[in-house]
């Protein structure tokens, strides 16, 4: 490369022209217009593009699995519903057999598939963070209950707390990558169920106006649950019309066994206008068959009984598909979350949902890495991105979960935020058009041209809409590198979170947060 070609960049993304072609005054003005926020239409990559190019299953698979799912309720059926659920689901024409399993008729579970919801909308405290759960639309966001904090300075790992919670919520608010904030931790610093059920939405609402979920533990908390987020909606009526907040049931106990609390807690947040999460997490050789295939049989299976289930209560009540079969490690049993055989699970699940046409979710991005590093990155990139070409609706656990889902890292966040940027960037594909594929630019370059495409109009009209580039990531060059004193991502990544947090504040309004605190005992600052 000629010398007056040379590449200079001083700032992520900015392509610079060749010495020649500059013009005194203009450069400075293009780069702050490039710089400046783009409008939501013209992102390289935004919340909800459709994915679905990756298919893992052949369509006579997918038929397969179907079939015996079906099979599997109708023979074998679900054990241990609570009195609830066996008055409702039978009275919706499922079976109570003598042994005490329920068994869906195959047209039971057909009746019901056809009045399920679909095109589901999962509202943000402001519409422009809404998420439309439509056909292969993709959106990554958080979940888990780590029990850790993981300090990668000091490669420490310490109980979670309700600080780390509303912290990590407020990463996730100013990350544009992360559309979503499902409870990431449990509150070990809060002793009382209720008061960590409280703590853990509040939390979560408090720091981020995105869509939130959230878990309650025990049907006796429903009520004063409810009673803070009418507080936070400015009125139930006000909460009905726009639901912020899903709550993920753990509806099963894989294999195919009801969790009676979890169910009465579904019951009642169904009624209650919240949506649910359907969500079946069988462990793969563990609590679920250990061939692929057989494993998303079984999560069908499961998340078919839950489909019945909700809309027994309430035709049409706002449910994900939540299944989420989880691989073990055969060697040892132990969990793998981020395993190739994991990816495939999740783009085996996603495929289904688009065959049954309903709001799916399943996890991705869980490293069995105890810390942020290489063996972290491969695992986080390989299953978010066959769940995002396989367009999963709701990819959970995308960022900050490590060692197979024991570990948080804040660190995570900010580093998973570029991870998540390249991934939609693939979800999004090619695109082939007259303009994107007129041969203009190349007769002007060759001939009697500069001879190159540095600094033409076209590379500069696409370079924030056709690229995306990463905020902490680092494209320098050696040269480069070593005279800005070789910086490390990991540094790069704890001086965005600092910045961040030393920014954003609390996302609930000064007199609604008093009136909390007066009525709840929250332990965050």
């Amino acid at each position: 490369m000629k010398a007056g070609q040379e590449r200079a960049m001083s700032e992520p993304g900015e392509v610079c022209e060749p010495s020649r072609a500059r013009r005194s005054g203009g450069r400075a003005a293009r780069v702050a217009v490039r710089a400046a926020p783009l409008a939501e239409a013209l992102r390289p990559v935004r919340a909800g593009m459709p994915g679905g190019r990756y298919r893992p299953l052949s369509e006579a698979g997918v038929a397969k699995i179907h079939a015996q799912a079906l099979e599997a309720l109708e023979v074998i059926g679900l054990a241990n519903a609570p009195a609830s659920g066996v008055e409702i689901l039978t009275g919706a024409g499922a079976v109570l057999g003598d042994d005490g399993r329920i068994r869906f008729p195959r047209a039971l579970v057909e009746d019901m598939l056809a009045v399920a919801a679909r095109d589901l909308t999962l509202y943000g405290r402001d519409e422009k963070y809404d998420l439309h759960l439509s056909g292969s639309n993709v959106h990554f966001g958080t979940a888990g209950a780590a029990v850790h904090i993981v300090d990668p300075v000091t490669l420490d790992y310490r109980e979670s707390t309700a600080q780390d919670l509303y912290d990590a919520a407020r990463l996730v608010q100013n990350l544009d990558n992360i559309h979503f904030y499902q409870r990431t931790m449990v509150c070990r610093d809060v002793v009382d169920n209720f008061d960590m059920d409280v703590n853990t939405l509040y939390g979560c609402l408090a720091g981020t106006r995105k869509h939130v979920g959230t878990s309650f533990s025990d049907p006796s908390h429903v009520a004063g649950c409810f009673d803070l987020l009418h507080m936070v909606a400015g009125g139930e009526e006000a909460w009905r019309a726009r639901p912020f907040v899903s709550n993920s049931n753990c509806f099963v106990v894989p294999p195919m066994k009801f969790a009676e609390e979890s169910c009465m807690v579904m019951e009642d947040c169904v009624r209650r206008g919240m949506p649910v999460l359907l969500l079946s997490a069988g462990q793969a050789g563990a609590t679920a068959p250990a061939p692929i295939a057989l494993a998303i049989v079984q999560a069908m299976a499961e998340c078919l009984a839950g489909v019945v289930y909700v809309n027994a209560i309430q035709k049409g009540a706002p449910a994900i598909f939540g299944t989420w079969p989880f691989v073990s490690d055969l060697r040892t049993g132990a969990m793998s979350g981020g395993s190739a055989e994991q990816a495939l699970l999740t783009a085996g699940c996603a495929q289904m949902h688009r065959f049954y046409n309903l709001p799916g979710g399943a996890a991705s991005g869980i490293t069995d890495s105890k810390l942020p590093d290489m063996q972290a990155g491969w695992e986080q990139g390989i299953t978010n991105t066959l769940a995002g070409l396989s367009g999963l609706n709701m990819c959970y656990e995308s960022v900050g979960m490590h060692a197979s889902l024991l570990g948080f890292c804040l660190e995570s966040l900010i580093m998973g935020d570029d991870i998540l940027g390249q991934v939609m960037r693939l979800v999004r594909g090619i695109d082939v058009t007259e303009d994107s594929t007129s041969i203009d630019a190349m007769k002007e370059a060759c001939l009697g041209g500069p001879g190159h495409y540095l600094g033409s109009g076209q590379t500069l009209s696409l370079m924030q809409t056709e690229y995306v580039y990463p905020v902490v990531g680092n494209r320098m060059s050696p040269k480069e590198w070593n005279e800005a004193g070789k910086p490390v991502l990991l540094d790069r990544a704890i001086a965005r979170k600092n910045d961040i947090l030393a920014k954003a504040g609390c996302q609930i309004a000064p007199e609604v947060d008093a009136a909390i605190r007066a009525r709840f005992n929250i332990h965050f600052r």
